[in-house]
């Protein structure tokens, strides 16, 4: 006697079952795990490391070694990241060497001008890493100079660099304010250096003029 299947299952089908919760303490520690500096650059080493014998179980020592040099690197110390610097333009120097020699064995324009091309970037490379560490030795000095105007509330700030020297320009040389008070008290000199005259006979009663204020002409 065969036995009938219950309705509505297909055979060999499991049922569906709900996706069980992401646990979120877990899902928060690999996100912070994977914005971590020390570990994503330990993954690349191991992924490009393999001539060199880093393999999967060096991960855990290389983040540990990362992170004490991240904070030698707050701290202030740069050491390590000029030492760095100055390895990798040895090796682009090698890259530039090693395919200038490989363009000289060329027969064909179109090769020797691919692995010159190459080559030349490669310097150029080499040329930018020695400058970023002259720049970490010695970094540039910069001089500003700043000014505040405050114009009805609002302020405005403008900053510049500030001249080597500043030096008032020839024509701006502000000239002696003439004199202002009678010339014989200041300089003890008359301005009618005569002797005072008598009056005249077309107006006898017209007295001298004072030693002083004098009346002003008509």
């Amino acid at each position: 006697m065969a036995t009938k299947k219950p309705a509505g299952k297909a055979a060999g089908k499991m049922e569906a079952r709900p996706a069980a919760a992401p646990d979120p303490e877990k899902a928060e520690a690999m996100a912070k795990m994977a914005m971590r500096p020390s570990v994503n650059a330990a993954a690349v080493m191991v992924a490009y490391g393999k001539p060199l014998g880093i393999g999967e179980d060096d991960v855990a020592a290389l983040m540990d070694r990362l992170t004490d040099d991240m904070k030698d690197l707050w701290a202030g110390d740069m050491k390590r990241a000029e030492a760095m610097l100055f390895g990798q333009a040895h090796a682009l120097q090698a890259i530039f060497m090693n395919l200038a020699r490989r363009a000289t064995a060329q027969e064909y324009m179109k090769n020797w001008e691919a692995y010159m091309r190459m080559a030349m970037k490669a310097q150029s490379q080499c040329r930018m890493t020695l400058e970023t560490l002259a720049t970490i030795k010695n970094p540039p000095v910069v001089f500003a100079r700043q000014a505040n105007i405050n114009n009805g509330g609002q302020q405005q700030v403008n900053n510049g660099a500030a001249p080597a020297l500043e030096q008032a320009p020839a024509h701006a040389a502000n000239p002696k304010a003439a004199p202002t008070e009678l010339l014989e008290q200041q300089h003890g000199e008359w301005l009618d250096t005569g002797a005072t005259s008598a009056a005249g006979g077309t107006d006898p009663l017209m007295a001298p003029v004072g030693e002083v204020h004098r009346p002003a002409k008509r």
